[in-house]
């Protein structure tokens, strides 16, 4: 018996099988023969058949086999047929994509597009499916919607080629970008709409919007700015605002967005009371000093979550990983009161199971693990954790340093800490330079190395070849000499010294010698540092040579030994070592000439610096560092131990070293033995790079100056200057520019308004 093909089939366009009103006779299948096929292999078909030789076919096999085949796309039609005892199976391939192209997309990547149409199941060497044509185009719309192209228009050409293939080819038209022409906010009473709309991204165009695209309307921008406006009101006692709608209408031309947004600001509560439940495992009264907030106090969302994650915090730090503060209003409409009830959920004690390090290539385990304060098997405790990241961002080795805590698997009381770096180049080349009158560009450098073979070893070679310094040098420090983290470090050197070209002293001083240091931790944050140091020099004049290193050169002659030792105490709360955001950096630091060598004299140095953030994304930088030298056992302070003040580290926007006394009142630069300078900086990311760690802008206020034995301290002295600063962590150092401009400048000072350096950040 014979079928004729519309006998029983598939409708492809439809999706949809029919069956005859009568059905063939069931019987055995001998043989299966497949007809229409062109690309797909008989065994593909086979594989997809749910029968075979041997099996006895009848109706409900026939309609399983035809769905089985139709369901994997390949065909558009498929027919079964019985020629006695022969199956016959008759395909109608659809046609393969041989050729896909976008031509006209501008603001879009061609790759992103292709992209898109292969996620929506066009792609080259795939079987067309005319139905994923529209569903596409779709796609392809969304994604310039989403950049503001409301009028793009797209063409799809669909060619039949040889060989039962075909090409696509899209035709984009882009159109213009829509631009916000007016926002609107509807609702507000104590708030002016101008003041509101100064809080969001979303703007209508001006004179920065085509670098920032913030007249272009986004999705995600809209919830960043309503949720803005939110805080807005939250924090400033409105307990019950709520947006109610927002509209996003869109002109007829589609070039113009309007958007709408109705709201209700409710009424401004105080807070009533404050009061604490639950099991309170620290005290009330440190609990009352965490929350900070009194009856009589304006409401404020933004001080209610500080106060819930500081007593988490503190709750963390006796080990409890996972507890839950919440805080339950309890609201009085009548007087527009509300008293909140911190309810406290310690819950169980939690314990480290296991530390976990990654993302380290270069940098061994042991340099990192000795850094952290949190270890495996012991009681959890967040102030570790928190300090164990702040160690290693104070290395200087990783661009970025990740904590995590999760839970560990099949455990209620535990959890595994997760670190993960990125590590950045740590082997830095070091410049300095700065214009000069008369000289040019004066270059200095240095190589080094501060994690050696990833063991955190130290390494320097400093080659300076400046006019006015010579430095040939080499360093080395060992951070952990012993386990419990005392350092060890060597120094030689050869320094050749010549401030002429500088507008300073005029002489040259050639010292070679070297020392050995040691640092010793006296607690999470502070250490002490000594170091021996023997040097020997030889001094050269020139015919105006300032009277101080003339006296130095007469009374020890052209060479002279210096043995010397310091010590100093630092204290570093600092959250990082390259762009620090918090924290305190203290420095003491004496310096004594020792009996055995030529000189007696010994200088006092202190420095504090201290960082205090201001808002999410600006800290402000207060320095403050002063010196004072003299000598002892009837000898003057030596010329060549004078204090300096001027350029890139002090007071910018003055040449470097060239403020204080000078020979003879109007002559060179020759330093004194009394140096105080202090800055004032304002530091906040590069607009629009928010989230690069690696760049960061500053205005700042520098103050100081230098005096001699003979002048009278007067803090009418003092040079100030104001400007610009941009740093950069760059891969081959640190890089900072600075514009500055004098504010009291007298005729002899010696102005350098644009300075850089590369090399350690000030």
């Amino acid at each position: 018996m014979t079928l004729k093909p519309s006998y029983l089939f598939i409708a492809a366009a439809f999706g949809v099988f029919t069956l005859p009103s009568w059905a063939f006779e069931p019987f055995v299948i001998k043989e299966i023969r497949v007809e229409g096929i062109q690309r797909t292999e008989a065994g593909t078909v086979f594989n997809y058949l749910p029968v075979k030789v041997g099996d006895r076919i009848d109706d409900g096999k026939a309609s399983e086999a035809i769905k089985a085949l139709f369901a994997t796309g390949f065909y558009n039609d498929v027919r079964l047929e019985a020629d006695k005892d022969t199956l016959v199976v008759s395909l109608d391939e659809r046609p393969v994509i041989a050729e896909m192209r976008v031509d006209g997309a501008k603001e879009i990547e061609n790759d992103q597009l292709l992209k898109v149409l292969r996620e929506a199941g066009l792609a080259e060497s795939r079987t067309f499916d005319r139905a994923l044509l529209e569903q596409a185009e779709q796609e392809i719309k969304k994604q310039y919607f989403s950049r503001g192209k409301y009028s793009v228009k797209i063409n799809v050409d669909v060619k039949r080629q040889e060989r039962n293939r075909v090409g696509i080819y899209w035709t984009v038209s882009e159109g213009l970008t829509a631009k916000i022409r007016q926002i609107n906010i509807v609702g507000n009473s104590n708030y002016s709409e101008k003041e509101l709309l100064d809080y969001f991204q979303l703007t209508t165009p001006g004179w920065l919007t085509w670098f920032s695209k913030n007249d272009q309307y986004s999705k995600q921008k809209l919830q960043a700015d309503t949720e803005t406006l939110r805080s807005f009101y939250l924090n400033r006692g409105y307990l019950e605002f709520a947006i109610e709608s927002q509209q996003v209408a869109l002109s007829d031309d589609k070039k113009d967005i309007f958007l709408t947004i109705n709201i209700n600001e409710g009424q401004k509560y105080k807070v009533s009371a404050v009061k604490f439940a639950g099991e309170m495992l620290v005290p009330e009264e440190e609990l009352k000093k965490l929350v900070n907030i009194s009856a009589g106090d304006v409401f404020s969302r933004e001080q209610i979550n500080a106060a819930t994650e500081r007593i988490s915090a503190r709750l963390a730090d006796e080990g409890y990983a996972f507890s839950n503060v919440n805080a339950i209003p309890e609201i009085d409409k009548t007087k527009a009161e509300a008293a909140f009830t911190f309810y406290i959920d310690p819950g169980r004690k939690t314990y480290v199971r296991r530390v976990n390090v990654s993302g380290n290539i270069r940098t061994r385990d042991e340099v990192i693990r000795r850094e952290l304060r949190q270890v495996e098997a012991a009681p959890y405790a967040g102030w570790k954790i928190k300090r164990s990241k702040e160690r290693l961002d104070m290395l200087g080795y990783f661009s970025e340093v990740n904590i995590e805590t999760p839970l560990a698997p099949e455990s209620q009381d535990q959890v595994d800490v997760n670190v993960n770096v990125v590590e950045r180049q740590t082997g830095n080349i070091v410049v300095g330079a700065g214009y000069q009158k008369g000289d040019g560009l004066v270059l200095s450098g240095s190589v080094e190395q501060s994690n050696i073979f990833g063991s955190g070893k130290y390494l320097k070679l400093e080659l300076n070849t400046s006019k006015s310094q010579k430095v040939y040098a080499l360093s080395f420090t060992d951070p952990y000499s012993t386990p419990d983290g005392v350092s060890r470090g060597y120094d030689i050197y050869q320094r050749t010294t010549d401030p002429s070209s500088e507008a300073t002293a005029r002489y040259k001083n050639r010292s070679t010698g070297g020392g050995i240091r040691w640092g010793i931790p006296i607690s999470e944050y502070d250490g002490i540092n000594f170091s021996l140091n023997a040097d020997r020099s030889r001094l050269s004049l020139y015919p105006d040579s300032p009277r101080v290193i003339v006296d130095l050169y007469n009374k020890y002659g052209a060479n002279y030994t210096t043995l010397s030792a310091s010590a100093s105490w630092v204290r570093d709360s600092r959250d990082s070592s390259l762009f620090p955001t918090r924290g305190v950096l203290r420095q003491i630091n004496a310096q004594l000439a020792l009996p055995g060598g030529d000189l007696r004299y010994y200088r006092l140095l202190g420095q504090q610096q201290y960082f205090q953030p201001i808002s999410k994304d600006f800290t402000l930088l207060w320095n403050v560092e002063g010196g004072y030298g003299k000598g002892y056992g009837g000898q003057n302070l030596p010329g060549t131990a004078n204090f300096y003040a001027g350029g890139v580290g002090s007071v910018r926007g003055y040449a470097s070293s060239t403020l204080g006394p000078r020979e003879g009142g109007k002559g060179d630069a020759v330093g004194g033995n009394r140096r105080l300078v202090t800055n004032l900086e304002l530091l906040f990311p590069m607009p629009g790079l928010k989230n690069d760690k690696s760049v960061r802008l500053s205005g700042f206020i520098d103050g100081g100056t230098v005096w001699g034995e003979q002048d009278k301290f007067n803090f009418k002295d003092l040079r100030y200057s104001a400007g610009l600063a941009l740093s950069w962590l760059a891969p081959i150092g640190p890089l900072k520019f600075s514009y500055a401009k004098p504010l009291n400048s007298k005729p002899e000072d010696k102005v350098e308004r644009f300075q850089f350096s590369l090399g350690k950040i000030f």
